[in-house]
């Protein structure tokens, strides 16, 4: 029988890890690994992506009503570049982010993966997070770059 698409919220907390790494592994990360658990620091799957960055992703299965806040971003973003060297910080969680949480986040370059960007990534409807991110967009639309280097005065 086909499985329907992963319902991610289901999983414990442990599973979802794996669903996460087991993500990355099926987009290029063929390192991708758990290391999740107490002392982990606030990583939870650690991976090399394709063109050789770091990838350092927290997961967080919580609940519909419950919301990854500020605090659980600011724990993270405390680490993943200090302590794990992260090219490309992602945190994955099932209740989705408060403001204050995506506001931190925007700050410190971390990317936020909610239950929309999750299935979209795991049914293939959105590349992989770290080719999401790259370059950031530029702010013209295609076809109209500006001619002139950016560096000119």
């Amino acid at each position: 029988e086909a499985a329907g698409p992963l319902d991610y919220a289901e999983l414990d907390p442990y599973a979802f890890e794996e669903a996460v790494a087991e993500l990355c592994r099926r987009d290029g990360c063929a390192d991708a690994e758990v290391v999740g658990g107490a002392g982990d620091l606030g990583a939870d799957v650690l991976a090399t992506t394709p063109d050789g960055r770091r990838l350092v992703v927290q997961c967080k299965r919580y609940g519909p009503e419950n919301r990854a806040g500020s605090q659980d971003l600011q724990r993270f973003g405390g680490t993943c570049y200090a302590v794990h060297g992260a090219d490309i910080a992602l945190v994955v969680s099932t209740g989705g982010f408060t403001e204050p949480a995506l506001d931190y986040a925007e700050r410190c370059g971390i990317l936020c993966y909610g239950p929309e960007e999750l299935a979209a990534w795991s049914e293939g409807g959105a590349p992989p997070p770290w080719d999401a991110t790259g370059e950031a967009p530029p702010s013209w639309p295609p076809g109209e770059e500006p001619t002139v280097p950016l560096s000119a005065p």
